[in-house]
C-alpha cells in the first residue's frame, strides 16, 4: 500500500450539450478520476460554458469553481489556460495542503494505476507525464506507440516554494484558445529546475479524437490560434533565457527534452524511431512536393 496525497487537478469542460460524443468523453473522464478513489479536488476554471455547472453537479466534483466571462478576455477569443493555471495556482498555494498539480484535458481516460506509480518515485520535486497517448480514432483504440501529438497528462510534484515561484514567473505568459500548453509546461521545468519523467511505460493515457466540428474549431482556427499563441510564448521564454526551440522545434524539441533512457520500453524505443526518421522524411518530400 501506499500513502495517498491530495491533488489538485486543473481542467476546463467544454460546453455540454452541444455534441453527445463529447458530452460522453468528458463523463467518462470525470468517472476515470473518481475510480481512482483518491483525494482530488478540481481547479475549474469556465469561460461561459453551457451546462458545465449543472455537469459537475450531477457528478458530485469536488472542486474549486469560477466562471470568468468571455467579455473578460480579448475579442474573439473563448478560452484561456493562462488564466486557468493562475486559478489553480492560487488554489494550490493558499486552498489546501496539496502534494500534486495536475494538468489535463478533459477527453482522456486516466490511468488506474497511476497514484501507485507516483507514489513509487523518490523524489520532492519533479514532473511526470505521459507520452504518446493510446489513441482512439474512430471509435477505434489504435496501437499504443504510434507518436501522436500531444501531452495530455502532466503532474508536478512542488512544494510551495516551488508553487509560488511558478505562480510568479507566469506573470510574463500569455495564452488564449488552442496551442503551446505542453511546449509552455515542458519550459516551466527547465526553470523550476524540475526532472522530467515519462511514465508511459508504466501506464496508458487513453485519447478521444475530439468532436470540434461541434465546437467550430477547425483546422484553420487551430493554426491561428497555434500562430498568435507562439509569438506569445516566443516572449516568455525571451524573458525567461530559455531556448526559443521550445516555439520553434515543436515536438522534435519537446521529446528531446523529456527523453530518459530509464524512462524507455520497447513501445516508446519504437515511437521516437517512428517519430524522427517518419515526420522528418515527410516534411522534406512535402517541402518539394515529390
Amino acid at each position: 500500500m501506499y500513502k495517498s496525497m491530495k491533488a489538485l487537478w486543473l481542467v476546463s469542460f467544454r460546453p455540454m450539450g452541444k455534441s453527445k460524443i463529447n458530452d460522453l468523453y468528458q463523463s467518462m473522464f470525470v468517472d476515470s478520476v473518481d475510480a481512482l478513489n483518491e483525494d482530488i479536488s478540481f481547479s475549474l476554471t469556465q469561460f461561459n460554458e453551457a451546462n458545465v455547472k449543472k455537469f459537475i453537479k450531477n457528478k458530485r466534483v469536488s472542486c474549486f469553481y469560477k466562471n470568468i466571462s468571455k467579455s473578460k478576455l480579448p475579442k474573439g477569443k473563448k478560452y484561456s489556460n493562462k488564466i486557468m493555471l493562475e486559478q489553480a495556482l492560487d488554489q494550490y498555494i493558499k486552498k489546501g495542503d496539496f502534494t500534486y498539480l495536475i494538468f489535463s484535458t478533459a477527453d482522456i481516460i486516466v490511468p488506474s494505476n497511476l497514484f501507485e506509480e507516483l507514489s513509487k518515485i523518490n523524489k520532492k520535486n519533479f514532473c511526470g507525464l505521459v507520452y504518446p497517448n493510446t489513441q482512439v480514432v474512430n471509435g477505434k483504440l489504435k496501437n499504443t506507440f504510434w507518436p501522436y501529438y500531444g501531452i495530455d497528462l502532466i503532474i508536478f510534484k512542488i512544494d510551495k516554494g516551488k508553487a509560488k515561484k511558478f505562480r510568479k514567473i507566469i506573470n510574463s505568459y500569455e495564452q488564449y484558445d488552442w496551442g503551446i500548453i505542453e511546449n509552455f509546461y515542458i519550459s516551466v521545468c527547465e526553470i523550476l529546475d524540475l526532472k522530467k519523467i515519462n511514465l508511459f511505460k508504466k501506464m496508458n493515457v487513453i485519447k478521444f479524437e475530439n468532436d470540434f466540428k461541434s465546437f467550430s474549431e477547425d483546422r484553420s482556427w487551430q493554426i491561428k490560434s497555434w500562430k498568435l499563441n507562439q509569438k506569445y510564448f516566443l516572449r516568455f521564454l525571451k524573458k525567461n533565457n530559455l531556448s526559443t526551440l521550445y516555439a520553434y522545434g515543436s515536438y522534435y524539441y519537446l521529446l528531446f527534452k523529456i527523453f530518459n533512457f530509464k524512462d524507455l520500453n520497447i513501445s516508446l524505443f519504437f515511437s521516437y524511431l517512428i517519430f524522427y526518421p517518419y515526420n522528418l522524411v515527410k516534411k522534406f518530400l512535402n517541402y518539394f512536393k515529390f
